[in-house]
């Protein structure tokens, strides 16, 4: 069985399903995906988000606001607590960094870093990170923050062993995605090999990333065995193991969302 522990599954195009969001959960199911993770963006989106995963219980959500979003309205920490207290919420972000698509005096990014950390150490809940060319500068402010007392992802993971340590170090897991499968990425490829197996997890961040052979073709979550066979090939392990082991450390980190059955 595997978990998507990062998609957007609100944004999928369900042409395939007929329009049909409960025939795309059923496939997933068939296809072993036994949990995703649904991530939030933006609060103008978010309620409909909600309501779409309310009737079913292998999907779990965060709240947040991505540092890409400049339009809707900026998340506040009561905001980010009162919607981040649902049950079915099990992580705070994304949040982080975006040096990429985000240029200009950045005060406004770091200052809505810091509230979802803030908010995330209030409410015990992991953090989900997203960090693109302000790696070092992500990191700083998880140290200042104090955020290795709740910990949580480096989803999309694009840097090299060095940060990975250093990310480790803050008590944070490492989340593969399709990119790991792309033909250039050694510097990733050379940390799917040397990740401890207790601290990686999978995931597509679908609609985006397909791996190969889908490579800029829609990403769907059933696409993350194919992550998971090239970590699995990476590390001369079955493809089992990579199911069973990135299934338990996902349960771990998250552990505070979930009672004893899974």
């Amino acid at each position: 069985m595997f978990i998507d522990s990062h998609c957007h599954l609100d944004r999928i195009d369900l042409q395939p399903y007929g329009g049909d969001f409960a025939g795309f959960v059923g496939a997933a199911r068939a296809q072993q995906i036994s949990r995703m993770l649904c991530i939030g963006i933006d609060l103008e989106a978010y309620p409909a988000m909600r309501r779409l995963i309310e009737p079913y219980p292998d999907i779990s959500l965060s709240v947040g606001v991505h540092p890409n979003v400049t339009d809707g309205r900026e998340p506040g920490v009561e905001d980010l607590l009162e919607l981040g207290s649902d049950a079915r919420v099990i992580a705070i972000g994304e949040t982080g960094l975006d040096y990429f698509r985000s240029q200009g005096d950045l005060g406004w990014q770091f200052r809505r870093f810091r509230n979802h950390i803030a908010v995330a150490k209030q409410l015990n809940k992991p953090l989900i990170i997203h960090t693109r060319e302000a790696g070092q500068d992500a990191l700083q402010v998880l140290r200042e923050e104090g955020a290795d007392t709740v910990g949580g992802i480096i989803h999309c993971f694009t840097e090299d062993w060095d940060y990975a340590e250093k990310a480790l170090e803050l008590n944070f897991y490492i989340s593969f995605s399709g990119i790991v499968t792309f033909k250039n990425a050694e510097a990733i490829k050379d940390v799917a090999r040397r990740i401890p197996a207790d601290r990686y997890l999978i995931e597509t961040d679908s609609p985006y990333l397909a791996p190969v052979p889908h490579r800029g073709k829609p990403n769907y979550p059933l696409y993350v065995r194919y992550v998971a066979e090239h970590i699995a090939e990476l590390r001369g392990v079955d493809v089992e193991t990579v199911a069973r082991q990135s299934t338990e450390n996902f349960y771990r980190l998250f552990a505070g969302g979930f009672g004893e059955a899974h």
